[in-house]
């Protein structure tokens, strides 16, 4: 623990721009201003004739414009040698309320078996009011919808720029976006059976399965290079397990998409599950899909004894499909979130390592691959205090330790971890050494910060004593999470949700990260949900989201002064969200770029769009002649 303690004084001092509890007295300072005013009085005009003037400008989006085409691994067609002799099928669309029944029987992966599944996870209250039924063609668009909006009075002042490499863009994911949840062969995932009541769900959301074509041309019009989006397992395999037909539709969606990302000029960003893991894997009780884990929030069924076999075989087959297009792969989304036990651990390590050997190795992949992690970073409410710094370390080695301690420096598990966990399985030597440096960079969703301390303020036994006592209140973390200093402030501004915008803190957390963890680092989420945004009427209200542009523009800038002032390795950022979605129960919370008709599915811009690719586009070295995109390191 004195090695944190040390690094995180190091920071504080070394990094005193940032004014981490930093005690002053009197008025603010004025940095940008001479060190001696001179207080002279100022000289009024005589009066003069008045004529009104333009106090805006007019200035529009530039769109992202085609590069030379890369290859990152040989095409599909070579690459089927490597994974089992594969059958391809297609099936229909589920309708509860159908009045006529599959008569294949007889086929254990026909449509009366892919309608029983269906039947098996019964999704609550399933209904589909969809605008979209086949693909929507793209059109242009037009340019009055690309003015930039009025600049805010105050912004940014720094003078810095990011590297050409720095691989800015937006994120979604399948589970939140598509729609189309029982169509074209789509089978049942944890997402239509895990929240079991009135709330809505992702039948429909911004139908993305079918407007996709229209999604992507907005965004490169905008000027986005970078999209990021995962693959839905349970519609490339409905029946999910090794040995079951592959769904031709859903595997020709995701070349369809990805195809017309990179014609664009975009570059596309796959995770390989992002939560929506297939009922299968809860079959024999669906209930315990609801069961509260010990370690995360949801139960991702990953310590199913089935679970790595089935993952490593899905992962393969898409890697082999689109590796030849495709330079960034995320294995998975925010693991610890979903992870019920310590086998779930076990089993997403080891199936993460897998998937890198078999893409490094087999496939011969030059793009780069990694995990997105979770962790709102725990700063202690008084650095002060040593206590209070022991309770930042534990929560936060708690939830990344488990995971980057062997993937990034081949280490065992963190304490923080197996004394809170009592089904932990032990990493022997020889696991440490197949996980270790399996991932090219450490992904990060760092939407927030959380003020930490003790559970007793002032005694680190209390953190302990909690680790062993599942029933504690503070469990699983043990530590006493809050929003307040020491003065009785909140850290930031309250949205929606937990958020607030605190990006002082995340130039600390990103230095937490390289410095201890050893790895280049990439924003793979980071977004806000503005309070009260849909109780707006006005569309006009909703799209002049100033307190999105305020967390984004000071939230980059802080990226900026950590890789200039802190020598911190930042590679790239995905904004989330690229359009508000489903944010798993919840339309209300609205992360999005961009607004969505409920009704009509149009999308609009909103001005925090405009202000964050503004923001990036004038702080972007220019490309160097020849590069097509990817890291240098």
């Amino acid at each position: 623990m004195a090695s944190w303690i040390a690094l995180l004084l190091f920071g504080l001092g070394a990094a005193t721009a940032q004014q981490y509890y930093i005690p002053v007295s009197g008025i603010s300072a004025r940095p940008q201003c001479t060190a001696t005013p001179s207080y002279s009085q100022p000289t009024y005009s005589p009066y003069s004739a008045f004529a009104y003037s333009m106090t805006e400008t007019v200035r529009t989006a530039t769109s992202v414009q085609p590069g030379p085409t890369t290859t990152y691994a040989p095409p599909a067609a070579s690459l089927t040698s490597l994974i089992s002799s594969l059958s391809f099928t297609t099936w229909g669309k589920w309708d509860p309320n159908a009045t006529v029944s599959a008569t294949d029987t007889d086929n254990p992966y026909g449509d009366a078996a892919w309608t029983a599944l269906w039947k098996m996870a019964n999704p609550p209250n399933f209904t589909e009011t969809s605008v979209f039924s086949t693909t929507v063609s793209p059109t242009p668009i037009p340019t009055s919808e690309l003015v930039l909006p009025p600049s805010d009075y105050f912004g940014p002042t720094d003078c810095y720029y990011f590297p050409a490499d720095f691989q800015f863009g937006v994120a979604g994911s399948a589970a939140q976006i598509e729609g189309a949840t029982a169509d074209e062969g789509k089978a049942p995932s944890l997402m239509d059976i895990l929240i079991q009541d009135d709330r809505p769900k992702d039948y429909v959301t911004n139908e993305n399965y079918y407007y996709y074509k229209q999604e992507i041309e907005r965004l490169a019009s905008m000027g986005v290079k970078y999209y990021s989006f995962s693959l839905a397992w349970s519609r490339i395999l409905p029946f999910a397990l090794p040995g079951t037909p592959v769904n031709q539709q859903g595997l020709d969606h995701y070349s369809d998409m990805i195809d017309f990302v990179l014609e664009k000029g975009m570059i596309p960003a796959v995770t390989i599950l992002h939560f929506d893991t297939p009922a299968q894997f809860f079959a024999a009780n669906l209930s315990a899909a609801q069961a509260k884990p010990v370690i995360g929030y949801s139960n991702g069924g990953y310590q199913n004894e089935t679970f790595v076999d089935a993952y490593v075989n899905y992962a393969k087959i898409v890697m082999t499909q689109y590796a030849d297009r495709v330079p960034i792969w995320f294995t998975f989304n925010e693991p610890f979130i979903y992870s019920f036990n310590g086998l779930s651990v076990d089993h997403v390590l080891k199936a993460h390592a897998q998937v890198y050997h078999f893409y490094k190795e087999s496939i011969n992949g030059t793009g780069k691959i990694s995990l997105k992690f979770n962790d709102n970073f725990g700063v202690p409410r008084d650095p002060a205090n040593p206590n209070d710094v022991y309770a930042a370390d534990h929560f936060n080695s708690f939830q990344l330790g488990m995971f980057c301690n062997p993937i990034f420096l081949g280490q065992d598990y963190p304490d923080s971890y197996k004394d809170t966990v009592p089904d932990y399985v032990p990493l022997t030597p020889e696991d440490l050494s197949y996980i270790n440096g399996t991932a090219d960079f450490l992904g990060i969703d760092p939407y927030t910060a959380t003020v930490v301390s003790p559970p007793v303020a002032n005694s680190t036994d209390s953190i302990h004593e909690c680790c062993g006592n599942m029933s504690s209140t503070y469990f699983p973390y043990c530590v006493n999470q809050s929003t307040l200093t020491t003065t009785g402030w909140d850290i930031g501004y309250r949205s929606q949700s937990y958020v607030y915008i605190t990006p002082r803190y995340l130039r600390l957390y990103l230095s937490y990260l390289y410095n201890t963890f050893h790895t280049p680092i990439v924003i793979t989420e980071f977004g806000f949900p503005v309070f009260g945004e849909d109780d707006q009427t006005a569309l006009s209200d909703q799209l002049f989201d100033m307190p999105r542009s305020v967390y984004y523009l000071s939230y980059m800038t802080e990226v900026l002064k950590s890789i200039w002032e802190d020598g911190v390795h930042v590679a790239g950022a995905f904004a989330w969200s690229f359009a508000d979605n489903w944010e798993f129960g919840d339309y209300t919370a609205h992360f999005g770029l961009q607004t969505v008709n409920r009704t009509t599915q149009e999308r609009r811009y909103k001005k925090s769009f405009f202000d964050l690719v503004d923001f990036m586009n004038t702080r972007t070295m220019p490309q160097q002649e020849g590069w097509s995109g990817g890291w240098n390191f």
